[in-house]
């Protein structure tokens, strides 16, 4: 069970398979274990290194109260962390809505690192404003996103506890922080996917994105959860065509 210390606190992540590593970001109130439940772990260990890596705050990782540690640009250096013990000198980043955030984040701070990157149910531009109605990111304020999730998805998030739910809400107030985001994007010099469910509010937003800005989008079956959850199979699919077309 890997670990790795980043910024004094330890950072879990799981791994399988072999060949070009293959960093997966989850989103909120999620853990690295839901990439192997989604099938996206064994639609790609047969060709890459797949890395699932627990976000600060989140399932094996440490879940620190200090608000300082879950900025962008901290947090990028846990990825960071993750790809150098892993010995890698590069990585395919594939992040979903929180997880898409800090992926935007590795190639605001680390693009030198990136060998690809894939963006899922996360607006580039508007963050969290785009979802109005997602489990992961629709809610007003971290207080609804917990009511929200408990009314939803109830085994989601039957481990929150009060003693959790202050690295929580960092994370929560953390994402509106967009600054530099179209152009770390738009300039990070490997290619880019952005990736949304149809009936997701981020999909028009982030489709026009890609099209004005000349990046690749995969448009799945699926809203905001149901793009991963019930349609983790054709996101798959569509996310490993991407990566054979990238990697050397």
């Amino acid at each position: 069970m890997p670990f790795v210390t980043s910024r004094g606190s330890q950072i879990h992540y799981s791994v399988e398979g072999s060949g070009p590593l293959v960093i997966l970001l989850h989103g909120l109130l999620s853990n690295a274990k839901s990439w192997k439940r989604w099938g996206v772990v064994d639609a790609l260990a047969d060709g890459y290194c797949v890395a699932c890596v627990d976000s600060l705050g989140h399932g094996l990782s440490d879940k620190p109260s200090d608000d300082s540690l879950y900025g962008l640009e901290a947090r990028s250096h846990d990825v960071v962390a993750v790809i150098d013990d892993l010995g890698f000198e590069n990585a395919h980043v594939l992040g979903y809505s929180m997880g898409g955030w800090l992926s935007v984040g590795v190639a605001k701070y680390h693009r030198h690192r990136l060998s690809s990157l894939m963006v899922g149910g996360w607006d580039i531009l508007h963050g969290v404003e785009a979802a109005s109605s997602s489990l992961d990111g629709g809610a007003s304020n971290f207080r609804d996103q917990i009511a929200a999730a408990r009314a939803t998805a109830p085994a989601m998030v039957k481990w929150v506890t009060s003693d959790v739910e202050a690295g929580l809400c960092a994370c929560w107030d953390a994402l509106s922080d967009l600054r530099g985001a179209r152009d770390a994007v738009v300039n990070a010099g490997v290619p880019v996917l952005l990736w949304s469910g149809r009936d997701d509010p981020n999909h028009e937003p982030m489709r026009t994105f890609a099209a004005i800005e000349s990046l690749e989008f995969l448009s799945t079956g699926g809203d905001h959860p149901g793009a991963i959850w019930q349609h983790g199979a054709e996101s798959s699919r569509g996310l490993r065509a991407f990566l054979d077309a990238h990697s050397n």
